[in-house]
Protein backbone atom coordinates (compact mmCIF):
# COMPACT_ATOMS: atom_id res chain seq x y z
CA UNK A 1 0.00 0.00 0.00
CA UNK A 2 1.65 3.43 -1.06
CA UNK A 3 0.39 6.01 1.86
CA UNK A 4 0.06 9.60 1.26
CA UNK A 5 2.97 12.07 2.29
CA UNK A 6 -0.05 14.59 3.21
CA UNK A 7 -2.51 13.79 6.00
CA UNK A 8 -6.13 14.49 5.19
CA UNK A 9 -6.18 17.56 7.29
CA UNK A 10 -3.07 18.95 5.39
CA UNK A 11 -4.72 17.98 2.14
CA UNK A 12 -8.07 19.65 2.42
CA UNK A 13 -6.42 22.75 4.66
CA UNK A 14 -3.58 23.38 2.44
CA UNK A 15 -3.22 21.70 -0.61
CA UNK A 16 -6.62 21.73 -2.31
CA UNK A 17 -9.75 23.67 -3.62
CA UNK A 18 -8.48 26.84 -4.40
CA UNK A 19 -10.40 29.31 -5.76
CA UNK A 20 -7.20 31.16 -7.04
CA UNK A 21 -3.55 30.05 -7.18
CA UNK A 22 -0.96 32.93 -8.10
CA UNK A 23 2.35 31.59 -9.86
CA UNK A 24 5.24 33.87 -8.23
CA UNK A 25 5.37 36.30 -5.32
CA UNK A 26 6.55 38.95 -7.45
CA UNK A 27 5.16 42.82 -6.59
CA UNK A 28 2.86 42.04 -9.60
CA UNK A 29 1.61 38.18 -7.67
CA UNK A 30 1.12 39.79 -4.22
CA UNK A 31 -0.65 42.99 -5.65
CA UNK A 32 -2.90 40.42 -7.28
CA UNK A 33 -3.60 38.50 -4.16
CA UNK A 34 -4.28 41.78 -1.87
CA UNK A 35 -7.04 43.19 -4.69
CA UNK A 36 -8.63 39.25 -4.55
CA UNK A 37 -8.81 39.30 -0.96
CA UNK A 38 -10.02 43.15 -1.28
CA UNK A 39 -12.90 42.59 -3.18
CA UNK A 40 -13.93 39.17 -2.34
CA UNK A 41 -12.63 38.24 1.05
CA UNK A 42 -13.61 34.76 1.06
CA UNK A 43 -11.43 33.32 -1.71
CA UNK A 44 -9.22 30.58 -0.95
CA UNK A 45 -6.15 31.85 -2.30
CA UNK A 46 -2.48 30.63 -2.29
CA UNK A 47 0.72 32.28 -3.83
CA UNK A 48 3.49 29.43 -4.94
CA UNK A 49 7.17 31.13 -4.99
CA UNK A 50 9.78 28.63 -6.43
CA UNK A 51 12.36 30.66 -4.40
CA UNK A 52 13.00 31.56 -0.71
CA UNK A 53 12.23 35.16 -1.77
CA UNK A 54 11.09 36.36 -4.71
CA UNK A 55 12.91 34.78 -7.31
CA UNK A 56 12.63 37.57 -10.76
CA UNK A 57 13.50 41.19 -9.79
CA UNK A 58 10.87 42.44 -7.38
CA UNK A 59 13.30 42.15 -4.29
CA UNK A 60 16.57 42.49 -6.82
CA UNK A 61 16.07 46.50 -9.10
CA UNK A 62 17.68 49.40 -8.02
CA UNK A 63 14.48 50.52 -5.99
CA UNK A 64 13.87 53.74 -8.80
CA UNK A 65 10.90 55.40 -8.81
CA UNK A 66 10.75 56.46 -12.26
CA UNK A 67 8.73 56.99 -15.08
CA UNK A 68 11.46 57.61 -17.84
CA UNK A 69 14.46 59.52 -18.44
CA UNK A 70 14.03 62.48 -21.13
CA UNK A 71 16.36 60.20 -24.18
CA UNK A 72 14.35 57.01 -23.27
CA UNK A 73 10.65 58.86 -23.93
CA UNK A 74 12.28 60.55 -27.16
CA UNK A 75 12.89 57.30 -28.38
CA UNK A 76 10.17 55.47 -27.09
CA UNK A 77 7.87 58.12 -29.13
CA UNK A 78 9.95 57.61 -32.17
CA UNK A 79 9.03 54.35 -32.29
CA UNK A 80 5.87 53.81 -30.83
CA UNK A 81 4.19 57.47 -31.06
CA UNK A 82 3.26 60.03 -29.22
CA UNK A 83 -0.30 58.89 -27.87
CA UNK A 84 1.11 55.15 -26.78
CA UNK A 85 3.81 56.78 -24.48
CA UNK A 86 1.64 59.01 -22.87
CA UNK A 87 -0.95 56.11 -21.64
CA UNK A 88 2.52 54.39 -20.88
CA UNK A 89 3.58 57.10 -18.75
CA UNK A 90 0.10 57.77 -17.43
CA UNK A 91 0.32 54.01 -16.08
CA UNK A 92 3.20 54.15 -14.39
CA UNK A 93 2.63 57.53 -12.71
CA UNK A 94 -1.14 56.17 -11.81
CA UNK A 95 1.21 52.93 -10.42
CA UNK A 96 3.45 54.81 -8.31
CA UNK A 97 0.69 56.61 -6.64
CA UNK A 98 -0.83 53.74 -5.68
CA UNK A 99 2.23 51.69 -4.70
CA UNK A 100 2.56 54.86 -2.46
CA UNK A 101 -1.30 54.76 -1.15
CA UNK A 102 -1.38 51.49 -0.86
CA UNK A 103 1.69 50.77 1.61
CA UNK A 104 2.82 54.34 2.63
CA UNK A 105 5.86 56.09 2.07
CA UNK A 106 7.65 55.13 5.25
CA UNK A 107 6.93 51.38 5.13
CA UNK A 108 8.76 51.73 1.33
CA UNK A 109 11.01 54.02 2.24
CA UNK A 110 10.09 56.52 -0.35
CA UNK A 111 12.24 59.59 -0.94
CA UNK A 112 11.71 62.09 -3.90
CA UNK A 113 15.19 63.48 -3.83
CA UNK A 114 14.64 64.40 -7.94
CA UNK A 115 16.24 62.20 -11.03
CA UNK A 116 18.34 62.98 -13.57
CA UNK A 117 20.07 62.00 -16.99
CA UNK A 118 23.78 62.98 -17.15
CA UNK A 119 25.79 62.93 -20.55
CA UNK A 120 29.54 62.32 -21.18
CA UNK A 121 31.78 63.88 -23.45
CA UNK A 122 30.99 61.62 -25.74
CA UNK A 123 27.50 62.23 -25.93
CA UNK A 124 27.11 65.39 -27.24
CA UNK A 125 24.60 64.77 -30.07
CA UNK A 126 22.44 62.77 -28.36
CA UNK A 127 22.73 65.34 -25.14
CA UNK A 128 21.81 68.30 -27.87
CA UNK A 129 19.18 65.94 -29.52
CA UNK A 130 17.53 65.61 -25.53
CA UNK A 131 17.87 69.22 -24.78
CA UNK A 132 15.89 70.06 -27.65
CA UNK A 133 13.25 67.58 -26.87
CA UNK A 134 12.70 68.27 -23.17
CA UNK A 135 10.53 71.52 -23.97
CA UNK A 136 8.24 69.27 -25.84
CA UNK A 137 8.38 66.18 -23.35
CA UNK A 138 6.92 69.12 -20.40
CA UNK A 139 4.57 70.09 -22.85
CA UNK A 140 2.91 66.66 -23.37
CA UNK A 141 3.40 65.64 -19.36
CA UNK A 142 2.33 68.87 -18.20
CA UNK A 143 -1.61 67.25 -17.69
CA UNK A 144 -0.05 64.33 -15.38
CA UNK A 145 1.90 66.87 -13.43
CA UNK A 146 -0.84 69.67 -12.61
CA UNK A 147 0.49 72.09 -15.40
CA UNK A 148 4.17 71.78 -13.93
CA UNK A 149 7.27 71.53 -16.40
CA UNK A 150 9.18 68.18 -15.18
CA UNK A 151 12.39 68.06 -17.00
CA UNK A 152 14.96 70.72 -16.62
CA UNK A 153 18.41 71.58 -17.75
CA UNK A 154 20.81 72.09 -14.00
CA UNK A 155 24.56 71.63 -15.65
CA UNK A 156 25.00 73.42 -12.55
CA UNK A 157 24.96 70.56 -10.41
CA UNK A 158 27.58 68.20 -12.21
CA UNK A 159 29.89 69.80 -10.09
CA UNK A 160 28.01 68.99 -6.76
CA UNK A 161 27.77 65.86 -7.79
CA UNK A 162 32.26 65.48 -7.74
CA UNK A 163 31.45 63.81 -11.53
CA UNK A 164 33.73 63.56 -14.06
CA UNK A 165 33.52 64.01 -17.63
CA UNK A 166 29.85 64.80 -17.45
CA UNK A 167 28.98 67.45 -19.77
CA UNK A 168 24.97 67.92 -19.41
CA UNK A 169 22.79 66.96 -16.94
CA UNK A 170 18.65 66.99 -17.39
CA UNK A 171 16.82 67.36 -13.57
CA UNK A 172 13.47 65.58 -13.45
CA UNK A 173 12.21 66.91 -9.77
CA UNK A 174 9.45 64.81 -9.47
CA UNK A 175 11.13 60.95 -9.84
CA UNK A 176 12.29 59.13 -6.71
CA UNK A 177 13.62 56.00 -4.91
CA UNK A 178 12.67 53.11 -2.65
CA UNK A 179 13.27 50.44 -0.42
CA UNK A 180 12.51 47.19 -2.79
CA UNK A 181 12.86 44.61 0.19
CA UNK A 182 10.59 46.90 2.82
CA UNK A 183 8.63 47.16 -0.45
CA UNK A 184 8.14 43.39 -0.64
CA UNK A 185 8.49 42.63 3.09
CA UNK A 186 5.18 45.33 3.73
CA UNK A 187 3.39 43.18 0.51
CA UNK A 188 3.95 39.56 1.84
CA UNK A 189 2.89 40.99 5.60
CA UNK A 190 -0.44 42.86 4.32
CA UNK A 191 -1.33 39.50 1.81
CA UNK A 192 -0.79 36.96 5.12
CA UNK A 193 -2.94 39.26 7.19
CA UNK A 194 -5.82 38.97 4.52
CA UNK A 195 -5.28 35.39 5.19
CA UNK A 196 -3.34 34.39 1.48
CA UNK A 197 -0.92 31.47 1.96
CA UNK A 198 2.35 32.13 0.51
CA UNK A 199 4.23 28.74 0.01
CA UNK A 200 7.99 29.70 -0.70
CA UNK A 201 10.63 27.12 -2.39
CA UNK A 202 7.77 25.57 -4.12
CA UNK A 203 8.57 25.56 -8.26
CA UNK A 204 5.95 24.41 -9.95
CA UNK A 205 6.78 21.88 -12.61
CA UNK A 206 3.70 21.70 -14.73
CA UNK A 207 -0.03 21.75 -14.43
CA UNK A 208 -3.04 20.10 -16.14
CA UNK A 209 -6.55 21.44 -16.88
CA UNK A 210 -9.44 19.85 -16.16
CA UNK A 211 -12.79 20.59 -14.17
CA UNK A 212 -10.18 21.49 -11.53
CA UNK A 213 -6.64 22.77 -12.70
CA UNK A 214 -4.26 19.90 -10.87
CA UNK A 215 -0.65 21.99 -10.30
CA UNK A 216 2.15 19.70 -9.82
CA UNK A 217 5.33 21.44 -8.14
CA UNK A 218 8.39 19.09 -6.55
CA UNK A 219 6.96 19.14 -2.71
CA UNK A 220 3.55 18.52 -3.63
CA UNK A 221 0.56 18.50 -5.53
CA UNK A 222 -2.01 21.50 -5.59
CA UNK A 223 -5.73 22.04 -7.23
CA UNK A 224 -7.57 24.99 -7.80
CA UNK A 225 -10.02 26.91 -10.18
CA UNK A 226 -7.99 29.80 -11.28
CA UNK A 227 -4.48 30.27 -11.78
CA UNK A 228 -2.70 33.37 -12.46
CA UNK A 229 0.90 33.31 -14.04
CA UNK A 230 2.53 36.62 -12.19
CA UNK A 231 6.29 34.89 -12.94
CA UNK A 232 7.60 38.18 -15.43
CA UNK A 233 10.19 36.71 -17.49
CA UNK A 234 10.04 32.86 -16.11
CA UNK A 235 6.09 32.92 -17.52
CA UNK A 236 7.67 31.64 -21.08
CA UNK A 237 8.84 28.62 -18.95
CA UNK A 238 5.67 27.81 -17.81
CA UNK A 239 3.54 28.93 -20.87
CA UNK A 240 5.83 28.50 -24.18
CA UNK A 241 3.34 30.46 -26.48
CA UNK A 242 3.75 34.01 -24.15
CA UNK A 243 5.72 36.48 -26.00
CA UNK A 244 8.67 37.62 -23.24
CA UNK A 245 12.03 37.78 -23.33
CA UNK A 246 14.27 37.37 -19.96
CA UNK A 247 16.86 40.36 -19.45
CA UNK A 248 19.22 39.98 -17.01
CA UNK A 249 19.89 43.34 -14.88
CA UNK A 250 23.48 43.57 -12.87
CA UNK A 251 23.62 45.66 -10.25
CA UNK A 252 27.27 46.11 -7.77
CA UNK A 253 26.84 48.29 -4.63
CA UNK A 254 29.73 50.22 -2.73
CA UNK A 255 31.08 50.35 0.83
CA UNK A 256 29.87 53.08 3.12
CA UNK A 257 31.37 56.38 1.81
CA UNK A 258 32.11 59.09 4.10
CA UNK A 259 30.51 62.42 2.90
CA UNK A 260 29.05 61.16 -0.31
CA UNK A 261 27.89 63.87 -2.96
CA UNK A 262 25.75 61.76 -4.89
CA UNK A 263 21.97 61.77 -3.72
CA UNK A 264 19.39 60.96 -6.34
CA UNK A 265 18.51 58.86 -8.92
CA UNK A 266 20.58 58.72 -12.14
CA UNK A 267 20.35 57.87 -15.38
CA UNK A 268 22.50 57.10 -18.84
CA UNK A 269 22.47 56.21 -22.05
CA UNK A 270 18.59 55.51 -22.27
CA UNK A 271 18.48 54.43 -18.80
CA UNK A 272 20.45 51.55 -20.04
CA UNK A 273 22.73 52.23 -16.94
CA UNK A 274 21.24 53.91 -13.82
CA UNK A 275 22.55 54.68 -10.37
CA UNK A 276 21.65 55.86 -6.98
CA UNK A 277 22.65 56.44 -3.23
CA UNK A 278 21.48 53.84 -0.78
CA UNK A 279 22.58 54.17 3.25
CA UNK A 280 25.51 56.69 2.10
CA UNK A 281 26.64 53.51 -0.71
CA UNK A 282 26.09 54.04 -4.37
CA UNK A 283 24.26 51.49 -6.26
CA UNK A 284 25.00 51.11 -9.74
CA UNK A 285 23.32 48.79 -12.28
CA UNK A 286 23.01 47.97 -16.56
CA UNK A 287 25.09 47.64 -19.02
CA UNK A 288 22.55 45.16 -20.83
CA UNK A 289 23.03 46.86 -23.85
CA UNK A 290 26.90 45.39 -23.84
CA UNK A 291 25.23 41.93 -25.56
CA UNK A 292 21.96 41.49 -25.54
CA UNK A 293 22.09 38.29 -26.33
CA UNK A 294 24.36 37.51 -23.69
CA UNK A 295 21.35 38.83 -21.07
CA UNK A 296 18.51 36.97 -22.54
CA UNK A 297 18.84 34.72 -19.71
CA UNK A 298 17.70 32.97 -16.59
CA UNK A 299 21.14 32.54 -14.98
CA UNK A 300 21.70 34.69 -11.96
CA UNK A 301 25.50 34.82 -12.37
CA UNK A 302 27.13 38.18 -13.04
CA UNK A 303 29.06 38.75 -16.43
CA UNK A 304 32.88 39.94 -15.90
CA UNK A 305 32.26 42.19 -18.92
CA UNK A 306 29.30 44.05 -17.66
CA UNK A 307 30.47 44.32 -13.97
CA UNK A 308 33.96 45.48 -15.54
CA UNK A 309 32.25 48.10 -17.17
CA UNK A 310 30.59 49.03 -14.41
CA UNK A 311 33.28 49.17 -12.25
CA UNK A 312 35.09 51.83 -15.31
CA UNK A 313 31.76 54.25 -14.63
CA UNK A 314 31.86 53.99 -11.07
CA UNK A 315 35.64 54.64 -10.88
CA UNK A 316 36.22 56.82 -13.35
CA UNK A 317 32.94 58.98 -13.50
CA UNK A 318 31.12 58.87 -10.47
CA UNK A 319 33.54 58.62 -7.85
CA UNK A 320 36.61 59.85 -9.75
CA UNK A 321 40.01 59.11 -8.01
CA UNK A 322 38.41 57.21 -5.13
CA UNK A 323 38.57 53.52 -5.13
CA UNK A 324 36.03 52.35 -2.99
CA UNK A 325 35.58 48.81 -2.40
CA UNK A 326 32.50 47.13 -3.33
CA UNK A 327 30.37 45.00 -1.07
CA UNK A 328 27.59 43.40 -2.59
CA UNK A 329 27.32 42.03 -6.46
CA UNK A 330 23.69 40.14 -7.84
CA UNK A 331 21.18 40.41 -10.45
CA UNK A 332 17.95 39.96 -11.16
CA UNK A 333 15.69 38.79 -13.84
CA UNK A 334 13.71 41.12 -15.55
CA UNK A 335 10.66 40.47 -18.55
CA UNK A 336 11.18 42.19 -22.46
CA UNK A 337 8.76 42.50 -25.59
CA UNK A 338 6.56 44.75 -27.41
CA UNK A 339 4.32 46.62 -27.16
CA UNK A 340 5.85 48.28 -24.11
CA UNK A 341 2.16 47.60 -21.75
CA UNK A 342 2.59 44.79 -20.04
CA UNK A 343 0.53 41.42 -20.93
CA UNK A 344 -2.75 41.58 -18.76
CA UNK A 345 -5.54 38.71 -20.50
CA UNK A 346 -7.10 35.50 -19.97
CA UNK A 347 -5.49 32.75 -22.19
CA UNK A 348 -8.05 29.88 -21.63
CA UNK A 349 -10.24 29.07 -19.24
CA UNK A 350 -9.33 29.44 -15.26
CA UNK A 351 -5.78 30.41 -16.83
CA UNK A 352 -4.23 34.25 -16.45
CA UNK A 353 -0.98 36.20 -17.48
CA UNK A 354 0.40 39.63 -15.94
CA UNK A 355 3.75 39.59 -16.81
CA UNK A 356 6.50 41.53 -18.81
CA UNK A 357 6.54 44.93 -17.39
CA UNK A 358 9.85 45.98 -19.66
CA UNK A 359 12.00 46.83 -16.71
CA UNK A 360 9.33 49.55 -14.65
CA UNK A 361 7.73 47.02 -12.49
CA UNK A 362 7.86 49.05 -9.60
CA UNK A 363 6.10 51.84 -11.59
CA UNK A 364 3.36 48.68 -13.23
CA UNK A 365 3.88 46.17 -10.68
CA UNK A 366 0.80 47.32 -8.23
CA UNK A 367 -1.81 48.42 -11.25
CA UNK A 368 -0.86 45.25 -13.30
CA UNK A 369 -1.31 42.94 -10.11
CA UNK A 370 -4.56 44.75 -9.78
CA UNK A 371 -5.67 44.42 -13.68
CA UNK A 372 -5.22 40.72 -13.48
CA UNK A 373 -7.13 40.68 -10.82
CA UNK A 374 -9.77 42.26 -11.76
CA UNK A 375 -10.46 39.86 -14.61
CA UNK A 376 -10.42 36.75 -12.69
CA UNK A 377 -13.10 38.51 -10.66
CA UNK A 378 -15.35 39.16 -13.24
CA UNK A 379 -14.54 35.38 -14.31
CA UNK A 380 -15.51 33.85 -10.88
CA UNK A 381 -18.98 35.77 -10.75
Amino acid sequence: MIENAFSYWEQSSFLNHYDVIIIGSGIVGLNAALQLKTQSPRLKIAILERGMLPSGASTKNAGFACFGSVSELLSDIKSYGEETVFNLVTKRIKGLATLRKNLGDSAICFEQKGGYELFLKNDLQQMETAFLGLSHLNYIFKPLFSGADIFAVNNAKIADFGFDGVKGLIENKFEGQIDTGKMMLALIQKAQSLGVLIFNQTQVLSFEEDKLITIKTKEATFTTHKIVFATNAFTAQLLPEIDIKPGRGQVLVTEPIKGLKVKGTFHYDEGYYYFRDVDDRILLGGGRNIDFKAEETFDLNTSEEIQKKLEEMLYQIILPNNKMKIDYRWSGIMGFGEPLEPIVKKIRKGLFVAARCNGMGVALGSLTGMEVADLVLVDLN
